[in-house]
Formats: C-alpha cells, sequence, structure tokens
C-alpha cells in the first residue's frame, strides 16, 4: 500500500502545511496539488464541491505527492466511507463534541476488528495499492474539529480516544461558541489562551494539533506555536489575493506613466 507521507512529515517538528480548497474547483485542485503543500484538503462541509467533484478533485490531487484530506459535511458514516473508498487519505470531521461522538468518528474510519467501517473501496485502491485494506487503518488519518465550548468541556475524554490521530482547531466557532466576533476576535488573549491550552493538552495525550490560520497573517503568527500542521489560507483567499497585488502594481504603473497635467 501507499504510505501517507503526512505521517512522518508531521513528526518532524516543523509544522506542515495545508492548503484548503473551498471554490470545488478541479482545475484549482490540480493546481495547488504542484505546489509545495504538504497536504490539501476539499471542504465538503463550508466548501462548493459535492460528492463527485470531490472524487474528481482526489484524482486531480493524487497526480502528485501531496496527500488528500477532506473534511467532511458531518458525522455521518455513509458519506465518511464513501470518502475513504475514493481515496481521502484523511478525514476533519466538524463539531466533535463528546467522547462518544469522536469514537463514533472513529470507528466510521477503521476496518474491523478496530472499527465498524464497510468494507468496498472504489477508487482507493488505484490510489493506494490493491492491498489498501490491509494497511488502511495505519495510514488514514482521523482528525476531530475542537471548535465549540461543549468541546472544551469534553476535550480530555476526546483525546483519550483510542485511534484518533490529531485535533482540528476551529477559531471561528470556536471564538463565536466562547461569545467573541468569530471574524474579529480570533487573536485576543482569551481566544489565543484556549488555542494554546487545546494545543499542550493534544500534545500531552499524544494526538498532533492542527490550527486553521486565515488570513496568512495568522498562520505567520502561529509558525512558531510548535503546533504539527497549519492550514494557511484557502484558494478563494489565494486568488483575491493575487488580484488585489496585480490591481495595485497597475495602478502604480498606471501612475508612474501618466502624462503629466498641463497648465
Amino acid at each position: 500500500m501507499r504510505t501517507n507521507p503526512l505521517i512522518a512529515r508531521l513528526k518532524t517538528g516543523v509544522p506542515a502545511l495545508n492548503g484548503w480548497l473551498t471554490l470545488g474547483s478541479v482545475a484549482v485542485a490540480e493546481a495547488m496539488a504542484h505546489q509545495p503543500w504538504d497536504s490539501l484538503t476539499i471542504d465538503m462541509q463550508h466548501g462548493l464541491s459535492d460528492y463527485e467533484t470531490t472524487v474528481q478533485m482526489l484524482r486531480a490531487i493524487s497526480t502528485t505527492k501531496v496527500t488528500p484530506i477532506v473534511r467532511v459535511p458531518w458525522l455521518e458514516p455513509g458519506i465518511i466511507m464513501k470518502i475513504l473508498d475514493a481515496g481521502a487519505y484523511g478525514i476533519i470531521c466538524p463539531m466533535v463534541n463528546t467522547p462518544e461522538q469522536c469514537r463514533e468518528f472513529v470507528s466510521y474510519c477503521r476496518y474491523a476488528p478496530a472499527g465498524a467501517r464497510s468494507f468496498g473501496p472504489t477508487r482507493a485502491p488505484l490510489y493506494a495499492g490493491a492491498d489498501y485494506w490491509k494497511g488502511a487503518n495505519d495510514n488514514v488519518l482521523t482528525i476531530a474539529m475542537i471548535e465549540t465550548k461543549q468541546a472544551l468541556e469534553n476535550l480530555d475524554g476526546i483525546l483519550a480516544v483510542p485511534d484518533l490521530n490529531g485535533v482540528y482547531i476551529g477559531p471561528a466557532d470556536l471564538s463565536l461558541s466562547l461569545g467573541f466576533d468569530p471574524v474579529d476576535d480570533q487573536s485576543t488573549p482569551e481566544v489565543l489562551a484556549v488555542i494554546e491550552d487545546i494545543r499542550t493538552r493534544a500534545q500531552q495525550a499524544g494526538k498532533f494539533a492542527v490550527m486553521h490560520c486565515s488570513p496568512i497573517e495568522y498562520a505567520v503568527y502561529m509558525a512558531d506555536k510548535k503546533f504539527e500542521m497549519l492550514t494557511v489560507s484557502n484558494d478563494g483567499r489565494l486568488l483575491a489575493i493575487a488580484q488585489q497585488q496585480l490591481f495595485a502594481q497597475l495602478d502604480q504603473a498606471r501612475a508612474k506613466h501618466s502624462p503629466a497635467a498641463a497648465y
């Protein structure tokens, strides 16, 4: 079976870089996969891709060495298993609030006897090899999102779930759940203290910690905070940034070459 290179990358002590795909574009996924990301996550929760588009995006990513991950819409066994059968090497599950929910999530990602994943891989063996099912439990990453006050209250129980590989901190929902603005208050001392607490406790429990960073300045700030992985912006925001830079340069060029006003 093709091993998951992201697993070794997460142990290096240098944060892995994860790109985020929201636009539901196969062409964008292919273009980003040819950049030096360690992984790319297709966002099915808030992004624009449906199942068929997600499969095509997984195909595009698999032409490179980038690890394909999918954030599923919710904790629902059907879509989790279907996405794994399509070849995702990691699942990010949103709104995991209790140990029971976390155990369910992990179970859906593991073949028996470790879990309850149904056997029937479709595209996965084409990507990973004919012996995919033998090594899937060791190569598919399970990542639970910690983004609510309830999850914080149950964090130790969530972190104690066997076969949970890591936690993903969603600062927007986390801020909102704690009574702060989900956009403007992600850098308040109170929210930052909670984020640091999640990271520390996760790593003490032997799990890796992922931080969602947008805008890019947030990723720069988080770069030395000892996270194993940082999600740096998303395809839509990166496209907007590139256009803003383009028009700023064009405006400067036009101003430089405009004829002086006549008097």
